[in-house]
């Protein structure tokens, strides 16, 4: 089953003149199945954000189709769509003031009427989801004094607590030391929940998604397993770099060595 489809996909930003012309997006395709971790991997400015904001109903494509559950989510209400679609973005919200469980329980609020307060179910979601990030005890800290990591945990808790369909999660390790990072990740992995991440660490991208896209200059490029897409001549043509590609020991993923010059 399909959870996301994206379908020949164009899209360009409206202002014609700003220096973030190279965002563009065109004839981009990609799907995530139910319960799979895609991995959207590519150089800076290839396109990654643009493509994740058309996917959570952020950036209307100029054309191509974006299908969550075979509903075209342009087509549906922006809480139709949070209902089912969580988004963690590299960049933290202004919190307000808030503390860490008020900031969780918003994740709990497209599924509210107006005037609806918590109920028991939300508060042991927002608790759940806190220890399942590792920041169970931190319910009462005010979410401004956190660290860019803790901040980031948080986050990932609000969008769990959703109870989404799908996450989207735009460079989610950027603000994490490696245990974090690995973590973070490890849980993704577990939920069994449909998701697409940009992920900047190729070798982060091979260790936890079970497939990979390649995007550069706003068009998919390639696509497959790690071991199809992680070649050396792919990353030196799209990124520039060479790079040695060998098998992790332990885990047999595809392991990936820059080679720099003296």
């Amino acid at each position: 089953m399909t959870a996301l489809s994206l379908t020949h996909l164009t899209w360009t930003p409206r202002d014609h003149g700003s220096c973030h012309h190279q965002f563009h997006l065109c004839d981009a395709s990609l799907h995530v199945a139910a319960g799979e971790f895609v991995g959207l991997i590519g150089p800076n400015g290839s396109g990654k954000t643009s493509l994740l904001r058309c996917a959570y109903r952020f950036s209307k494509p100029d054309q191509g189709d974006v299908l969550l559950q075979h509903q075209n989510v342009w087509k549906q209400s922006a809480k139709w769509c949070a209902q089912r679609i969580a988004v963690v973005l590299q960049e933290f919200p202004d919190a307000f003031g808030l503390r860490v469980d008020e900031v969780v329980a918003m994740g709990r609020t497209p599924h509210k009427g107006l005037f609806d307060g918590d109920t028991v179910h939300d508060r042991q979601l927002v608790c759940s989801m806190l220890e399942s990030v590792g920041m169970q005890g931190f319910e009462d800290h005010a979410f401004a004094t956190l660290s860019g990591g803790e901040k980031q945990r948080v986050i990932l808790a609000r969008a769990l607590a959703q109870e989404p369909h799908l996450l989207i999660l735009d460079e989610p390790t950027n603000h994490l030391d490696p245990r974090y990072q690995l973590e973070l990740l490890r849980l993704v992995k577990r939920l069994h929940i449909g998701t697409l991440a940009s992920i900047h660490d190729l070798n982060l991208a091979a260790a936890f998604c079970d497939r990979l896209y390649v995007i550069d200059h706003g068009r998919i490029i390639a696509s497959g397993t790690p071991h199809e897409v992680l070649t050396a001549e792919l990353l030196h043509d799209v990124f520039g770099v060479q790079a040695l590609i060998d098998t992790h020991p332990l885990s047999g993923y595809p392991r990936i060595t820059w080679i720099t010059q003296p």
